[in-house]
This record gives C-alpha cells, sequence and structure tokens, in this order.
C-alpha cells in the first residue's frame, strides 16, 4: 500500500517536474528536518533534532540550499505564500469539489510556483507547525503545535503514511483549528512549492516570532519576494478610541502605531498585508479590512473560479 500511495505521489509531479519529486519526497516525509535545515540557512537559531541517515540529510541540505539560492526573485523563487484573510482561508479548507485554477499574477505575482489543484479537497493533514518545532522558543506549547494543514491527495494520504507528526482530519475538524489559529492572533498564509509540483499545498497559521517566512519578510523588509499580501489593508475608523490593544505586539509585520496627536491607531499601508488579525481583536470594532488594488487582488476561491 505504501508503495502505491509513492507512485501516486511520483504521478502527481507532471512531466516536466519529475526531477522535483524527491524534493517533494523529502519535504513530505520529513517535514520538520527540512524546516530545520532551511532555517539555518538563512542563519536563524535553530534546535536539536533526531539524526538521519546522513546520506537523507545531505539530500535535505542541498534541496534548502537550492530553495535559499532561488529565493532573491520573483521569478525563480521555489518557496513562497500569499497572506489570506480568515474568510479565503476558510473558502480553501471547506471546498467540496476538485479545484484547479492558474490565478494570474495579480493574485500569486510569481513565475514558478502558483497553480491551485486540489484533489480530493476532503483530504486534510494536521501536524506539528515545522517553523515552531524549529523554533528554540516557540510561542504554542508542544500540545497545541498542531496547527499546519496540508490538502489534497496525494500530498495527504502519503503524508498521513509516512510522516509521523502529521495525520488524516476531516473539513470540520480543520475548520475548528483555523478558528483556533484565528483567535490565538496568528497570520493565515497559502504556501505554493516546487516540492508540491509548483503548487499551493499548505495553509500556515504562524506568527513573527516563529514563522520562517514573516521573520524572513520582516528582517529584509519587504524586499525578499517571499510573500505576497492578501489584497486588503486594514483601515481605521472614527470609533476607535485608542486603547492601543491592535499596537501590543499585534501586529506581525508592524503596520500599526498610535498617532500622538489624535491618539489613534494608525495604519502603515506599505507594511500592512491584510491578514486582518487587528480587525479581530479590535473591541470597538474600528478596524476593517478594504481592498487595496496596490496589493493584488484576493485568493478568493469564489471569485477566480467565476472568472476561470
Amino acid at each position: 500500500m505504501q508503495d502505491e500511495i509513492t507512485r501516486r505521489l511520483y504521478d502527481a509531479f507532471p512531466p516536466e517536474n519529475k526531477a522535483d519529486f524527491w524534493a517533494g519526497y523529502l519535504y513530505l516525509k520529513y517535514t520538520e528536518h527540512f524546516f530545520n535545515r532551511a532555517i539555518e540557512t538563512m542563519g536563524l537559531p535553530t534546535k536539536d533534532l533526531p539524526a538521519l541517515d546522513p546520506a537523507i540529510e545531505q539530500m535535505i541540505e542541498a534541496v534548502a540550499w537550492q530553495v535559499a539560492e532561488n529565493a532573491g526573485s520573483a521569478e525563480t523563487s521555489l518557496y513562497h505564500g500569499k497572506v489570506l484573510n480568515f474568510q479565503d482561508a476558510l473558502k480553501l479548507l471547506t471546498q467540496k469539489e476538485d479545484v484547479n485554477i492558474s490565478p494570474p499574477e495579480r493574485v500569486i505575482p510569481f513565475k514558478i510556483a502558483r497553480d491551485i489543484v486540489i484533489e480530493n479537497p476532503g483530504a486534510i493533514a494536521l501536524g506539528m507547525c515545522p517553523c515552531r518545532g524549529a523554533s528554540p522558543n516557540p510561542c504554542l506549547p508542544p500540545e497545541q503545535q498542531e496547527v499546519c494543514l496540508f490538502l489534497g491527495d496525494p500530498w495527504v494520504e502519503f503524508m498521513d503514511q509516512h510522516n509521523a507528526t502529521y495525520h488524516r482530519i476531516s473539513q470540520d475538524e480543520a475548520v475548528k483549528v483555523l478558528e483556533f489559529c484565528r483567535e490565538k492572533g496568528f497570520v493565515h498564509t497559502a504556501y505554493f512549492e516546487h516540492a508540491a509540483g509548483n503548487r499551493l499545498d499548505v495553509i500556515c497559521n504562524c506568527c513573527s516570532c516563529c514563522c520562517m517566512g514573516i521573520r524572513m519578510w520582516n528582517l529584509m523588509e519587504g524586499t525578499l519576494p517571499l510573500l505576497a499580501p492578501s489584497g486588503y489593508v486594514a483601515e481605521v475608523s472614527d470609533d476607535c478610541t485608542g486603547c492601543g490593544l491592535c499596537t501590543e505586539n499585534i501586529c506581525h509585520f508592524y503596520a500599526i502605531s498610535m498617532d500622538e496627536k489624535s491618539q489613534k491607531a494608525t495604519i502603515n499601508n506599505e507594511k500592512c498585508m491584510g491578514c486582518g488579525v487587528c480587525e479581530n481583536v479590535c473591541p470597538d470594532k474600528a478596524i476593517h479590512l478594504r481592498r487595496e488594488p496596490s496589493k493584488g487582488d484576493p485568493l478568493d476561491l469564489d471569485e477566480l473560479k467565476s472568472k476561470n
């Protein structure tokens, strides 16, 4: 059975991308080790993990360096994400029919990994967040770190059988995970990867203290083509009472500050990624997301399917 599952994983890579199969195999089977090595290539602290076979370790390192060396350009990037608001993330998790869409660059502004192909959308794998697993000081205790969601087969059936840190869950259970992450104030991001046949495979629910993508985005001040904004920006209304809650380690992209003159929250539109975390925590309901053309278009499946 496991050989058949591995074969289906191989078959999922189109002929022109068969060379990426081994990267996908290593990534999906040794997810935590892969992320630990990727974080190490970026000069960020990691934690000790159980040793693998030296040959496997060398292959994982080679794949991690390949991703790192191609990360400097939107033309060559092999691993990148699209920030989602809660509703757009929810639509990805609750699809009832297979999805096969190639979004325009207004949505996914990258050349290589950009397709949304979800086969058997009811197949979802939940597992340990690899960024938090690799972090020396994660913001969640180990018993709450299962917040990473892989979508569709053959990724899910492969991980369910071959990766001890992931297991299959229902769509209803996935929605509960998403709601938990929303209440925790985490950013939802859809990731697109060459190791998944150049398409979307996972929804990350992470933060600026642990997430490799968000940490590098902030460290490089948005100059690294790693993340695309949601297509929205946060906007503060006159209902803001200046409580300051949204500025207290809430914004993972450091886009909110208090205006000394008005004593109200103010948004730096250039930094805002439109994740909606501030909107959710505002006790006065004074922050709302609005569409912003300069931020591209949202990854809204309903909208994309209507135009496909």
